[in-house]
């Protein structure tokens, strides 16, 4: 049954529930919004194992891990309703997905009388900023902005103040002692060269000559991230080829890389959910861009715009997510030097 909630407080009930990178970017927003509004519950409902994100959170923050696979078709997301409604019975919810199932699920409870508020996407001027011609090349409104006006629009708004899941300090990696050499006085970089989409990826020649560059600098080791054997068999090419290259893949989950990553010097990565887990921890991220851009309004959370690596060409952002094929299929916005690269790397670091 839902709890009773206190005299003054409202409990608000929060759908996002994919993708890794967009359940990351929540979390500044939320954080700040609850410290904000400590009288009031907080209710985040997403996938089961993106709950391991949520690293010292607010205590007004609840988790309500969700497995929507067992929730199929209308009937099944009428009885996640009806669960939820009996559960929490939340005074608003706040939709920052806005998919069909979002959808059908906001509706249930619009017609029980909850007052609801969905997530504004702008597909619209997405649209124009990555047609092919004619492309309106204006900074678009972050994702943080998106989700902090759902809150605003049921009344409650916050500035976000949001620095790290660890506050001031890092996580603990204790337990990788033996899996990673000790840092010492050494700088670690964290390569992340996997992306969801090929329009996102930097090819894989030049990200080994990347991280063959940083190897042979003095003082530098490279920690390298991904998932899956395909992932994992390129990047233990690196680890057998270069000096000072090491994998994490496989060695733990998103909360130890959330812990590992708050070690890092910097992250390179793609536009990708790695960005944004580099941003929960204060770790700065050096990203490069292909067919997408950070003027749609996803780059990492107080990541400067000054470490984008991306070029100057007139196809370019032809997509938003990365997903569209490349029109001359070469994906030539990916013909960045590896050196350029390295070096920006190596100057963000101090080495």
């Amino acid at each position: 049954m839902a709890q009773e909630r206190n005299n003054n407080g409202l409990t608000v009930f929060i759908t996002r529930f994919s993708a890794v990178g967009d359940i990351a970017m929540t979390i500044p927003l939320l954080y700040s919004l609850a410290e904000t509004y400590p009288q009031h519950r907080f209710i985040f409902a997403s996938r089961k194992r993106f709950c391991q994100f949520f690293i010292n959170k607010p205590d007004n923050i609840e988790l309500a891990g969700i497995e929507l696979d067992d929730y199929k078709g209308i009937c099944g997301l009428r009885r996640l309703y009806k669960e939820l409604k009996d559960e929490y019975n939340p005074d608003v919810v706040a939709d920052l997905h806005d998919v069909l199932r979002t959808k059908i699920l906001r509706t249930f409870f619009a017609l029980g009388g909850t007052k609801t508020a969905k997530i504004i996407k702008g597909h619209a001027e997405k649209r124009r900023l990555a047609r092919s011609r004619n492309k309106c090349l204006e900074p678009l409104a972050t994702t943080f902005e998106r989700y902090r006006d759902v809150f605003t629009r049921i009344g409650l708004p916050f500035t976000p103040d949001f620095v790290s899941l660890f506050k001031e300090g890092k996580g603990d990696i204790s337990e990788f002692v033996g899996v990673l050499p000790q840092k010492g006085v050494d700088k670690w970089v964290g390569v992340a060269p996997f992306a969801r989409h090929k329009g996102k990826i930097y090819p894989m020649e030049h990200m080994r000559t990347v991280v063959k560059l940083l190897s042979e600098q003095q003082g530098i080791k490279v920690v390298c991230f991904g998932n899956g054997p395909e992932e994992e068999s390129v990047v233990n090419d690196w680890c057998n080829s270069f000096a000072n290259v090491h994998s994490f893949i496989g060695k733990t989950n998103f909360n130890g890389e959330l812990r590992l990553i708050s070690h890092l010097d910097v992250m390179l990565c793609m536009d990708s959910a790695n960005m944004h887990m580099a941003s929960l921890v204060n770790t700065p991220a050096v990203s490069i861009w292909g067919a997408t851009s950070p003027l749609a309004g996803f780059l990492g959370w107080r990541q400067s715009s000054d470490d984008c690596i991306q070029l100057s060409m007139d196809c370019r952002p032809c997509s938003v997510f990365g997903n569209k094929p490349c029109r001359f299929g070469d994906y030539r916005c990916m013909n960045i030097p590896p050196e350029d690269v390295a070096k920006h790397i190596i100057k963000k670091i101090g080495k």
